[in-house]
């Protein structure tokens, strides 16, 4: 029997690795699990809205090239918590950071 750890999921398509790897450490300085999935969708909302329905923790992020964005499950498709077009290195930490943030029900960065 195979038991998935509760995760923020992180669809992606084409991901900047660099605004990658800071949107997992933000989220990994919160203590919580993710998980990374390539996916064939062009659209940051298609990915991130996605993500959140299929996160058991209801959070999750869509990423295509630079552009990020952070949906919860239960709100409308493109209407996202957080979305960045080219995020710094700093913005791409938050927007992880915050994803955990609000399953943990804190305040956001």
């Amino acid at each position: 029997m195979i038991i998935k750890r509760p995760s923020i999921f992180i669809y992606v398509n084409h991901p900047d690795p660099s605004v990658l790897k800071e949107l997992c450490a933000g989220i990994e300085e919160e203590g919580v699990f993710f998980d990374i999935k390539e996916m064939d969708y062009d659209s940051p909302d298609e990915l991130a809205w996605n993500a959140a329905n299929d996160s058991m923790l209801g959070s999750g992020i869509g990423m295509c090239r630079t552009h990020a964005a952070l949906q919860m499950r239960g709100i409308e498709k493109g209407h996202n918590i957080e979305s960045y077009l080219a995020p710094d290195k700093e913005q791409s930490r938050k927007l992880g950071a915050n994803s955990a943030r609000a399953i943990k029900k804190l305040a956001f960065k």
